[in-house]
């Protein structure tokens, strides 16, 4: 079927889909954002014992903070089916209204990247959010007509990675609005222990330590630099992760004691070199490092701010005094 690329959908039954991935299926098992899993916690509660359905829920924050995985346990743990999509595939109003025709009575429907649908694919959304209803018009034009279809009740949760792009009518229909964090280096720690529990890996403290030292404050980053130093250590070890294989593979895989890769010194030394420190607009920096605009800004930009190697200022990006610190270079020089 058409929309079959367009919409995923899972049932309870479907604990494979879960259980062969690192994905926490609980709330009580989902590590970190304690005051945004604290708060849903509670929405789920009291909407459950009001026999209601939960409000929309928007999830915002930079990649890889566990908004998909977020989604997934709201659904778990209001014990009903999610069905998943993502904005850009999502291009005509047949497309939404396959959508949403497909849900039953408590379903989930997760959007990711819900900012970049269309804005009249929004306009669409509006009354499916507030009233449960789905406003069509069907025939050609001079013999169309508008018909109204009736929708059980479901909650929209919503990611993003760029609230501010939301229009202003999408996000106001949003009940529950939560910001993601980054990590704290004890969460990620525990997080990267948890996946090498899951994974039936030993990992020895000090390497978990160093891993989460070096994942940007992202859960996605730390299980990924988790499988590339497990591969090292199979090949070039017992199997067993200690400090000096994971040592020895993140300088392999060029991660510093930051966890800045390749691209982030090629941004901070393209504004020192190219640009003399800044302030330099971004899509100079996106030119001169050969990076879409949109990935620095999603990708490198939060993590190298939250560190204070990068200001955003009026005029353009600038590095700080850090940032020379770190690179080992003489601002003086510059």
């Amino acid at each position: 079927m058409e929309n079959e690329s367009i919409v995923k959908n899972y049932t309870l039954e479907d604990d494979n889909i879960i259980d062969n991935t690192i994905r926490p299926e609980t709330i009580v098992e989902y590590i970190g954002q304690q005051d945004v899993k604290e708060n849903i916690k509670i929405f789920i509660e009291a909407a459950k014992m009001r026999n209601e359905t939960l409000d929309h829920v928007l999830l915002y924050g930079p990649p890889g903070l566990g908004k998909t995985t977020l989604a997934f346990i709201i659904a778990h743990e209001l014990g009903t089916n999610i069905k998943t999509a993502s904005g850009p595939s999502i291009e005509k109003s047949g497309d939404l209204a396959a959508i949403l025709s497909s849900l039953e009575a408590g379903d989930v429907l997760f959007i990711d990247e819900i900012h970049r649908m269309p804005r009249y694919i929004e306009e669409i959304l509006y009354p499916a959010m507030e009233d449960f209803s789905l406003d069509i018009i069907i025939g050609s034009e001079g013999n169309s007509r508008n018909i109204k279809i009736d929708l059980p009740p479901f909650t929209l949760v919503g990611a993003t990675t760029r609230a501010g792009d939301l229009s202003a009518p999408l996000r106001d229909r949003f009940g529950i609005i939560s910001k993601l964090q980054f990590y704290t280096i004890e969460e990620l720690c525990a997080i990267i222990q948890r996946t090498a529990r899951v994974l039936s890996i030993s990992i020895d403290e000090d390497a978990a330590l160093e891993l989460a030292k070096r994942s940007r404050g992202t859960p996605r980053i730390a299980n990924r630099l988790f499988k590339r130093v497990r591969d090292f250590a199979l090949v070039k070890g017992n199997g067993s992760i200690d400090i000096a294989i994971t040592k020895e593979a993140l300088e392999r895989l060029k991660v510093d004691n930051l966890g800045l890769d390749n691209t982030d010194h090629e941004l901070l030394l393209a504004i020192i070199n190219k640009f003399n420190g800044g302030p330099v607009g971004i899509e100079a920096i996106s030119s001169s490092i050969g990076e879409e605009v949109t990935t620095i800004e999603d990708v490198y930009e939060p993590y190298l701010l939250q560190q204070g190697l990068l200001k955003r200022t009026s005029r353009g990006r600038v590095v700080t005094d850090k940032t020379y610190e770190i690179l080992g270079i003489s601002k003086e020089k510059k």
